[in-house]
């Protein structure tokens, strides 16, 4: 199915014409798309934890995390999970299909402070997705930082994302990669439970660890204290909000958190900013 858009231009409500170069299925409803500049247009260069809005014609726009390798900006990959008119659309697109996007938009993650720092990455479901770039810009510079530990909780092991990379991850010597499941299956022999005892296994110094998270909020809030009771400075711990967004340039409010626009100024925000507000329902 192609998708009609507008010419690639430099207003910024406007989307580029991207084509579709590969796509993945990563589970039963969630998917990966490699998508390249139409018309030889310019690569699109990211930072890791920037997301972008994906046009569908007719459907309308979603915020999708960039979910690629940021040394390689030819390729710009989003890993999506069909759950809105929006994202079911583009769960149909195939390989040379187009599809617009805007952006990249919003704050990424510190990764000049895991520079020479023990790196800590927490994911939970989908969010291993917006980690994912992180991830593979650590273990690409791997000598330029102290340890490295992942860890990653996912429902089922057939909900886990990135099995391939998952398993180049956890054969590196110099990582430490833990993996969990909230419901086993009679061929898992992993972990079962919560991610929070995983980090019992994990060698860090508080003071020289930068922490980055993403998942369910209430994962990452407690997560996040649990880092705290360990002596990691709630200002080096760093949480991705992935509210509402609709414009993605701080007009439409729908992101608004507090004082904060999430598309301008996260969604990746160090906890300290944002602990009180977490703890906050429907805020």
């Amino acid at each position: 199915m192609a998708l009609l858009i507008q010419a690639p231009t430099a207003e910024p409500m406007l989307p580029r014409s991207f084509r579709v170069t590969d796509r993945v299925v990563e589970t039963a409803d969630t998917f990966t798309l490699d998508l390249a500049p139409s018309h030889d247009g310019p690569p699109l260069p990211f930072t890791p934890g920037q997301f972008t809005m994906a046009y569908a014609h007719g459907v309308g726009e979603v915020p999708l995390s960039i979910t690629g390798d940021p040394a390689t900006p030819g390729i710009l990959t989003h890993t999506i999970r069909a759950v809105g008119g929006v994202t079911k659309a583009l769960a149909e697109l195939q390989v040379g299909d187009v599809v617009g996007i805007r952006g990249p938009y919003g704050v990424g993650w510190p990764m000049d402070r895991t520079v020479g720092s023990d790196v800590l990455i927490v994911a939970g479901g989908i969010g291993l997705a917006p980690l994912r770039p992180a991830i593979k810009t650590v273990l690409a510079n791997r000598d330029s930082h102290r340890s490295v530990s992942i860890v990653y909780g996912s429902r089922t092991p057939d909900d886990l994302l990135y099995q391939d990379d998952l398993h180049a991850w956890k054969s590196r010597f110099d990582a430490n990669v833990q993996v969990t499941v909230d419901r086993d299956a009679p061929d898992w022999t992993g972990d079962v439970g919560v991610v929070t005892p995983l980090i019992n296994r994990l060698s860090f110094e508080p003071d020289t660890t930068i922490a980055i998270l993403c998942g369910p909020e209430i994962m990452m809030r407690v997560v996040a204290e649990d880092l705290r009771s360990r002596g990691i400075s709630p200002l080096d711990i760093y949480v991705s909000l992935e509210r509402n967004m609709k414009c993605a340039v701080g007009f439409c409010g729908h992101c608004q958190f507090g004082s904060a626009f999430l598309c301008k100024d996260g969604p990746v925000v160090p906890y300290a900013t944002v602990a009180d507000r977490l703890a906050t329902e429907q805020l």
